[in-house]
């Protein structure tokens, strides 16, 4: 779904957070492991159901508070066949929950290849004749550094199938500046160069960017330079982001962002020592979040 959606669902939450979905073994409680072993072994079956199980819990707890969740892919990939089926069950129960997916994957490649990684994550594959639905998520996280042809097959299935992708411009990462911040011949930065390719593939409808919280200058910076365009913002909570961080991400009218935090409303828990109740400490830790950054907004 575009972002007017998106937007949509983060006011009737009146929360512009997306609570992401991260999942580490050593994240989950003991009770729910414990569960999965005993049924399953040491296993990555019983690695799968565990995370799925969790997963659920987290959503059943915030569902009424957030717009939105973000799996991160390679979360589910390090478990091999058993954390993808995780991840796609994830991401059908939080569309059943009425729930904003985006899937940060971050791909990018050459066009061919990228027109497959869109069918199975926007689009449509064609399974012997006949179209079919895949991951079917909301907004998927793309990686831009191939150039143009990389991104194109997205676009064009966020048109065709009124979906959208975030691109990767300047990053929350410590190293990111690396190259991200290397100036190019015609001037300025290279996250600055892509941000004016967004600007030219297409609508804000569908095309946002990734601009982290660790770097609010470059923040502010992008929202100037990119006024209708909407934000995903990782690096809130554990990454060290904070409410006045994230602040220059929103448009005028308080709108067009979105922020991230995984760990710290997924580990909420451990810092209660209370697994059993990590539904009710991701709870908190959301309530604080949406409140902080409502109060930063003045909304």
């Amino acid at each position: 779904m575009s972002f007017k959606t998106l937007q949509k669902k983060i006011n009737e939450k009146n929360n512009p957070t997306v609570m992401g979905l991260d999942p580490r073994l050593e994240y989950i409680p003991a009770y729910i492991t414990a569960g999965t072993v005993k049924k399953y072994g040491k296993t990555p079956a019983a690695a799968g159901e565990a995370i799925f199980e969790f997963n659920k819990g987290l959503i059943d707890a915030c569902v009424d508070l957030i717009p939105a969740v973000k799996p991160q892919s390679a979360y589910y990939e390090m478990y091999g066949l058993d954390g993808l089926k995780a991840m796609r069950d994830t991401i059908a129960y939080a569309k059943s929950k009425g729930l904003y997916v985006i899937l940060d994957a971050k791909r990018g490649d050459i066009g061919a290849t990228c027109e497959a990684y869109s069918s199975a994550y926007l689009g449509e594959a064609d399974i012997f004749g006949e179209k079919r639905k895949m991951l079917g998520v909301d907004c998927l996280t793309v990686n831009p550094y191939l150039g143009t042809d990389g991104i194109k097959p997205f676009v064009a299935d966020c048109e065709k199938y009124d979906k959208a992708i975030f691109v990767l411009v300047k990053t929350s990462n410590n190293s990111s500046g690396d190259f991200q911040d290397i100036t190019v011949e015609s001037g300025g930065t290279l996250y600055e160069r892509v941000a004016k390719k967004v600007l030219a593939w297409g609508s804000p409808e569908n095309i946002g960017v990734v601009v982290g919280a660790t770097y609010p200058k470059q923040l502010a910076d992008m929202r100037e330079f990119m006024p209708d365009t909407f934000f995903l913002v990782p690096g809130f909570g554990a990454q060290g982001g904070g409410a006045e961080d994230v602040k220059p991400a929103f448009d005028k009218n308080g709108g067009g962002a979105i922020v991230n935090s995984s760990r710290a409303i997924m580990c909420a828990w451990q810092k209660q020592n209370d697994g059993e109740n990590f539904g009710k400490w991701a709870r908190e830790e959301v309530v604080r979040m949406r409140d902080a950054l409502n109060s930063t907004l003045g909304r």
